[in-house]
């Protein structure tokens, strides 16, 4: 073997070692999760998961990727901390109210959630990471009158009212 060959053989050797990134051990997440819970300013639900992972094995630099009801998404990784943060929106109909559970998956692991989901196989049988659970109160539509129309109907009775009383006091006047 010439010198150049035992470099490509020393090359492929150690890279599958180079690329292969930890796997976070052990994960302790501590979430916070915002839903919409008022359709009449906003079209879609929307669910923000802001969390914070410490890795037993010390892992710092995560990808993380989140998966709702078949849609995965890369985590925003806040600057300088552990911290991450993940929003999904749909519309108020596609998302009633219920308990869903948000799943996180590192690289290897959304690898191989989106080869289920490319071959039709089952995705919820691809192991998470960890999952947050997010109970959603539903999006209400408030009262059925919003309270401009009622200030303004009210004010309208009041001029009315007092615009008769001086029309009925000016010609008792004459």
């Amino acid at each position: 073997m010439s010198w150049w060959e035992v470099c490509i053989v020393a090359v492929f050797a150690v890279l599958p070692i180079l690329i292969a990134g930890d796997t976070c051990l052990s994960p302790s997440v501590k979430p916070k999760v915002y839903t919409t819970t008022d359709a009449s300013v906003a079209v879609n639900t929307v669910i923000v998961i802001e969390f914070s992972v410490t890795c037993k094995n010390g892992i710092k630099d995560l990808n993380l990727y989140a998966e709702l009801n078949g849609h995965a998404i890369p985590a925003s990784k806040i600057k300088d901390s552990n911290s991450f943060q993940v929003s999904f929106s749909s519309l108020h109909k596609d998302t009633p109210a219920g308990n869903y559970e948000v799943r996180f998956f590192d690289e290897e692991g959304y690898s191989a959630l989106r080869k289920a989901q490319r071959s039709g196989d089952n995705a919820k049988s691809v192991a998470s990471l960890f999952a947050v659970p997010v109970t959603h109160p539903g999006a209400s539509h408030g009262i059925l009158v919003q309270t401009e129309f009622v200030a303004a109907v009210v004010a309208t009775l009041v001029w009315y009212i007092a615009h008769s009383a001086r029309g009925k006091l000016q010609s008792n006047n004459h």
